[in-house]
């Protein structure tokens, strides 16, 4: 099982503390990079205050003061406090004392202020009100005062002055990455392109013009991570090849439910390609960084433009008049060409996009669109939000016996059912049957979706006993390894049996889309069981990406795989075996589905094939022909066989078959 830190430590470094480049996936700059380090190495905030100055001879009464030592020497708390009275003994910033009119230097003079009234002042305790209230490594959670949980003395606090509060640094701060690099022209040139490519490719629907839009922007966010100084790791190129194969899944597929689903993976992807995440808070919020790079990148890109309009013209102004004369010689020769021969003015009238003064206002709002989300990845690859920053304090740990006791009870639980599960599986339905009195569809049924809710409570249990898991020792380890690895493996046999009854309830009434995805989510949730046990046996540092690739990679192969195709061909197979073709089919459920389905319900026999596909071909006829980039495959494809063997049977004949009734999907 994954392992929990031996010392529960939590710590965090301010928010302008700078990486070593190869700490993150796309690593930076060291004064703009941001992962963790290591706990137990103490470093002072980088958010110093001024260093402070040698005090002139007429504030330290005539005696010239000790010269302070500079803003980034290691702070003075972390060296042995001097005896009352020695000059600047732990001055903030290493700023020495005031003297009093005794001619005795304070001690403990954060600014001098503390021994202006003459009377020496005792070396402030470590930590005891330490500046920005940060205990030890910095945590802006740690408790001032005391030393933090790495072991460190806290930041020496300021000698008190009435109405003096130290600022305190909140995660807000923690996660705030350095000042993004200048925009550059590239940058600049990707996010119109994105705008451009929006407004004339998305006003007729999702399709190829998806991934076309999609590219200009991650050229810009590529261009600006380059002029940040971020190399991209192998973990960035995983998510960005990801992020473009899940918005090709609209190009392929008609049906609009895995196409959503495929954008939103899509985003989240991407949203790990620009921030370089591996932790578990980090992978969880970093699509949430777009929200905060849309309006910092705007002013960002704002003054990017700016510059570039007050350089030299002779950057850009060249650029702009081949543009022009690209514009001008296109249209005027296009036309031509297309006055002169018939087939190329049908071949340029598909090609090009067919924008009209009325749908103007809709594509300003796409071409806004394209824009700002354009500026918000190059925003984000240029200075991205360093969520791994954030730390989630572990809870305390409790003793063997009770954190292992209702884990143990659990086990035998899930031991004595998977037992009878197993007994079932090899011929024991009838006996089942006969005692419960449910029908063999009814048994299937009813079960499945208890046992998805126990997988999903199992992950839950096992999230939260890693939390309070003992970890004084190996003895520990090897005991949360032990208990936790058992109730994984007994989980998956609870997968196995949830989806062998689904697989029995689709025998009995056939595929749907809610049967399909339940059934695809459960297979997920057996291989994210599956890596749990993996992290506890070689360690669970990768655990966090490791999940969130899996999820992509099982949206991305729903995709492929055509679920409306899928439905089509198990239900017309399974009406190819019944005997009484009345009644095998559900006809009434297919005029729901999309295009993707045609291929398989062509298959079928007349007039069921007509009844079938009638729904399909009035959506069909209804839409009319799109253009290229704002089609799928899935649908040129349905688009052929209904072309060549056009829908036949009539109303009556289908409304006879059930084609038109009413029906609830469970």
């Amino acid at each position: 099982m994954p392992e929990q830190r031996d010392d529960g430590a939590t710590e965090d470094r301010p928010a302008e503390r700078a990486e070593r480049p190869e700490e993150a996936d796309m690593a930076g700059p060291a004064s703009e990079a941001g992962v963790a380090e290591p706990a137990g190495e103490a470093e002072p905030t980088s958010e110093a205050e001024p260093t402070g100055r040698a005090e002139r001879p007429e504030e330290a009464g005539g005696k010239p003061a000790r010269k302070a030592g500079r803003a980034h020497e290691p702070h003075p708390a972390w060296r042995t406090p001097s005896e009352p009275g020695e000059p600047g003994a732990v001055g903030h910033a290493g700023r020495a004392g005031h003297t009093g009119p005794a001619g005795q230097l304070a001690a403990g003079g954060s600014t001098g202020l503390t021994g202006s009234t003459g009377s020496a002042e005792p070396p402030t305790p470590a930590g005891a009100s330490g500046h920005a209230g940060q205990a030890g490594h910095g945590s802006p959670w740690g408790a001032p005062g005391r030393a933090n949980s790495s072991g460190h003395a806290g930041l020496p606090g300021r000698p008190g002055h009435a109405g003096i509060r130290p600022a305190q640094h909140g995660w807000a701060a923690v996660i705030r990455p350095a000042d993004p690099a200048p925009v550059r022209p590239a940058t600049l040139w990707g996010v119109h392109g994105t705008g451009l490519a929006a407004a004339l490719l998305l006003g007729d629907g999702l399709g190829i013009g998806l991934l076309i839009t999609v590219l200009p922007a991650a050229f810009a966010a590529y261009a600006a991570a380059r002029t940040a100084g971020r190399k991209a790791r192998a973990w960035t190129v995983a998510w960005a090849l990801g992020c473009l194969a899940l918005l090709a899944v609209p190009a392929l597929r008609d049906a609009g439910w895995p196409a959503v689903l495929a954008v939103f993976a899509a985003v989240g992807l991407g949203a790990l390609a620009l921030h370089g995440s591996r932790t578990w808070p980090g992978v969880l919020l970093a699509p949430l960084g777009f929200f905060d790079a849309a309006p910092t990148g705007l002013a960002w890109a704002w003054q990017g433009v700016r510059g570039l309009g007050g350089g030299s013209r002779d950057r850009w102004w060249p650029l702009v008049r081949a543009a022009a004369v690209a514009v001008v010689l296109l249209v005027l020769f296009g036309a031509l060409f297309a006055s002169a021969d018939a087939a190329f003015a049908d071949l340029l009238g598909e090609l090009a996009p067919d924008v009209s003064v009325g749908d103007g206002p809709f594509r300003v709002l796409l071409f806004l669109f394209g824009v700002v989300a354009a500026v918000a990845a190059a925003r984000a690859a240029a200075g991205p939000l360093r969520w791994d920053r954030i730390r989630v304090a572990p809870a305390k740990p409790r003793s063997r016996a009770e954190w292992a006791i209702p884990l143990i009870v659990l086990d035998l639980l899930f031991a004595g059912f998977n037992t009878v599960q197993l007994t079932v599986l090899f011929g024991g339905y009838d006996r089942v049957l006969e005692r419960t009195g449910l029908t063999y569809a009814e048994y299937a049924r009813q079960g499945f979706w208890q046992l998805l809710w126990a997988t999903l409570l199992t992950l839950v249990v096992i999230a939260l006993a890693l939390r309070w898991a003992p970890r004084s020792g190996p003895r520990d380890r090897s005991l949360v390894r032990a208990v936790l690895g058992t109730l994984c493996v007994l989980t998956l046999v609870v997968v196995a049996s949830a989806l062998r009854r689904m697989d029995l309830y689709v025998d009995a009434y056939g595929l749907t889309r809610l049967r399909l995805s339940v059934a695809a989510v459960e297979l997920w949730l057996g291989l994210v069981i599956v890596l749990i046990v993996a992290a506890g046996v070689f360690g669970a540092r990768w655990l966090p990406r490791a999940v969130v690739a899996s999820a992509g990679a099982a949206v991305l192969a729903f995709g492929l795989a055509s679920p409306d195709g899928l439905i089509a061909e198990r239900n017309v197979a399974r009406f190819e075996k019944a005997v009484d073709k009345d009644g095998a089919i559900d006809l009434a459920y297919f005029q729901s589905l999309s295009a993707d389905a045609v291929p398989a319900l062509d298959r079928l026999p007349e007039p069921y094939r007509s009844c079938a596909l009638r729904g399909i071909n009035d959506d069909l006829a209804d839409r009319g022909r799109a253009p290229w980039y704002a089609t799928s495959l899935g649908e040129q494809r349905a688009l052929r066989i209904l072309e060549k063997r056009p829908v036949s049977a009539s109303y009556e004949e289908c409304s006879r078959l059930g084609a038109f009734a009413d029906r609830y999907e469970y």
